[in-house]
């Protein structure tokens, strides 16, 4: 599989700088752990046909919706 590594790295420093973020946000880190664990978990067994794409790995996209749920509730609220 040939990835373009600029592309590569973008995407791992996207989703460090966003699990940082998501711990710096969390009062518990034991507890926000186990909570995007489950939400990836419970992601992985609803979507089947997961692509392997680092961005579409479903802790990854529990890690950025849980960050984007906190520092941006509006969204919520539409």
């Amino acid at each position: 599989m040939n990835i373009d590594s600029k592309y590569e790295t973008f995407d791992l420093e996207y989703i460090n700088y966003k699990t940082e973020e998501l711990l710096n946000l969390a009062n518990n880190r034991y507890k926000i752990t186990i909570q995007v664990a489950n939400r990836a978990k419970r992601r992985k067994y609803e979507d089947i046909e997961i692509i392997d794409d680092p961005t579409n790995k479903p802790i990854v996209q529990a890690i950025i919706e849980m960050v984007d749920e906190i520092t941006e509730p509006e969204i919520l609220q539409d």
